[in-house]
């Protein structure tokens, strides 16, 4: 994996963090989660600024929200018990699909 992936992949992580502890926060009114959440997302953003650096903005956002609304999914369902329909399901299997056009076939995404 190139280290601009790796790069991505940690604001990806950052990103989830923050957007956990953003729920967790109960609207900010709890200091260790609002704290979180301006780490999160802080680390996020600067680690996205660096990877624009190599890869153009399109691909860098596609694939930073695309995952993130992924692992937002799975974290949502497994920490903060949130159920998600078929429909719901299905339209995220088709952005992780999106992100696999991207990697695989995109000549924008750096290949």
């Amino acid at each position: 994996m190139p280290k601009i992936y790796l790069i991505l992949l940690l604001a990806v992580l950052a990103e989830t963090i923050g957007t956990s502890a953003l729920q967790a926060s109960q609207q900010f009114t709890r200091l260790v989660p609002s704290v979180l959440v301006v780490l999160g997302y802080g680390v996020s953003f600067w680690l996205l600024s660096l990877t624009l650096k190599t890869l153009p903005v399109g691909i860098v956002y596609a694939l930073w929200s695309g995952l993130g609304i992924v692992l937002i999914a799975i974290i949502g369902y497994l920490v903060f018990g949130q159920k998600l329909d078929w429909p719901a399901v299905f339209g995220i299997a088709m952005i992780l699909c999106g992100i696999v056009v991207i990697n695989l076939f995109s000549k924008a995404s750096g290949h």
